[in-house]
């Protein structure tokens, strides 16, 4: 069985909500997150329904600061780009990290704020599924190296060749975030790797066996998680709600009805991250929910990274 690994998530949203816009900021919490041991870090992408630091820009720039964490993006919106350019895009950047690139990918959660993103950009929300599948059968392609000439639903070009190419053949790793039937299979299809939010491991497991069963490519099964740790359980909770409430604009029990979030002592985070452990998980991508990211980082590395590496270590 594959180690098991743990990133972290940069706060791009957490600082356009409080108003502190300053991506070198992230740069630096990127480099600190290498150096406390973690294995990669992460950046969302959400350019009008929750502003933030463009993910690709700011992962070139973490690449320049670090040597060997994993760079991912969690998740992009390919519906939103050209899959010309954004091929393109992420071939260069896996050139300047290194070949430590992972594409994470997603169609976008259906609700009217969604819907009012892609409206303004003039893409049509209905069709960003297939969009997005087809982007992926373009971009690998296109990462091949070779001439490509495409007709499909949503895009036709013709003699299309891409320089530089991918440092990996084949280009970097693309996992999709899913949940459900039609999502999963997707996953079987297309992926390299799974980056759901279950509420429950017992569901991850679930799913993650039906894709296993179905799948035409080793998918890397990984988490996205979001932590809020305190010694005192009630004070996490309220932190929590603080957090996700102003992140989302939503009420956090409905979040919580619908994505991995958990507050508590770091003991009782890392039995509960280490729940998804046992039922497949093998790379976790937490964010936190915290009012000072510098200091969660340390206390996410310090007290909960310890417990996880003993209690999961093969």
């Amino acid at each position: 069985m594959a180690r098991l690994e743990i990133g972290y998530l940069m706060p791009t949203r957490d600082q356009t909500v409080r108003g502190e816009h300053e991506p070198g900021r992230l740069v630096v919490q990127a480099r600190r997150a290498e150096e406390l041991g973690l294995d990669s870090v992460w950046a969302g992408e959400s350019p009008v329904t929750r502003p933030r630091a463009d993910p690709l820009l700011l992962l070139a720039a973490v690449a320049q600061a670090t040597e060997r964490v994993t760079l991912g993006t969690a998740v992009l919106l390919p519906a939103l780009r050209h899959p010309i350019l954004l091929a393109h895009q992420l071939a260069t950047l896996d050139r300047l990290s290194n070949g430590r690139l992972i594409a994470g990918m997603g169609g976008g959660f259906p609700n009217p704020n969604t819907e009012a993103q892609f409206a303004a950009l003039g893409i049509e929300f209905g069709r960003r599924i297939d969009r997005m599948q087809e982007s992926i059968d373009i971009m690998r392609r296109l990462w091949s190296g070779t001439v490509v000439s495409y007709q499909g639903k949503h895009f036709t070009f013709e003699d299309v060749r891409l320089a530089p190419p991918p440092l990996r053949p084949g280009g970097p790793p693309i996992w999709l975030a899913a949940s459900g039937g039609p999502a999963l299979r997707r996953v079987a299809r297309h992926a390299d790797g799974w980056l759901p939010y279950p509420t429950e491991a017992r569901t991850y497991a679930t799913e993650r066996a039906l894709i296993e069963q179905t799948a035409t490519r080793s998918v890397t099964p990984a988490l996205y998680a979001t932590l809020c740790l305190d010694e005192d359980q009630d004070k996490a909770r309220e932190r929590l709600r603080t957090s996700i409430e102003r992140y989302y604009n939503a009420p956090l029990e409905f979040i919580a009805s619908i994505q991995a979030v958990f507050a508590g002592t770091a003991r009782q985070t890392a039995d509960w991250l280490s729940g998804y452990v046992a039922a497949g998980a093998r790379h976790l991508v937490i964010r936190l929910a915290t009012d000072d990211h510098d200091q969660g980082l340390e206390e996410f590395a310090d007290q909960v990274l310890p417990l996880l590496r003993e209690e999961n270590s093969l």
